[in-house]
């Protein structure tokens, strides 16, 4: 599952493109040579990591029985088991749909708030759950249950965990200078 590409660049990285290769007006169609469009792409990818994540991010809840009458004994037990409400269809609704349409930093706070809310035995339960869920859907018999839903959860925590930290605010030259001077000195 992917989240739709922004229809607008980030501030960031209009910013470092226009840094790294001049002004909008430099890059004119017929000023832009192969130096120029490898630049662009270098860029792009060094912020494509935010989009996978999201994109995994939301891959990861739709492996999850959907949140429709047929799934609501999942979503039931899910939050009997963890303690949290946070993981629930109605509560992160509006974060799944701000993510499919590229923004998921509020899903992985919200995220990121649920597994920090669950005590250890929650943790495990809400695996058992989660893993039950997706032994019966992927037909994963072969794997406990316990495993499949604690990976998971390492999972969705820590991709949660990427979507934040990949929009974080960009570097800017000086404070890649200053980060390349203390290793520097090191």
């Amino acid at each position: 599952m992917l989240p739709e590409v922004r229809p607008h660049l980030p501030a960031s990285i209009t910013d470092q493109l226009e840094h790294r290769m001049g002004s909008a007006s430099n890059l004119e169609a017929d000023q832009l040579d192969v130096e120029r469009v490898a630049g662009i792409a270098v860029v792009a990818a060094a912020h494509s990591g935010g989009y996978a994540a999201i994109g995994h991010l939301l891959g990861l809840l739709a492996a999850l029985p959907a949140p429709t009458e047929a799934g609501e004994r999942f979503w039931s037990e899910l939050w009997r088991s963890s303690g949290t409400v946070y993981l629930l269809p109605a509560t992160i609704k509006a974060d799944v749909l701000q993510s499919l349409a590229g923004e998921g930093t509020a899903l992985a706070r919200q995220i990121l708030s649920a597994v920090d809310e669950m005590t250890p035995p929650q943790r495990v339960a809400a695996g058992e759950v989660i893993g039950q869920a997706l032994a019966e859907s992927d037909h994963l018999p072969e794997l406990k249950t316990q495993v499949i839903g604690e990976l998971w959860l390492r999972d969705l925590e820590l991709t949660a965990w990427h979507v934040l930290h990949a929009d974080r605010g960009s570097d800017d030259p000086a404070g890649r200078k200053a980060f390349l001077e203390a290793w520097t000195n090191v």
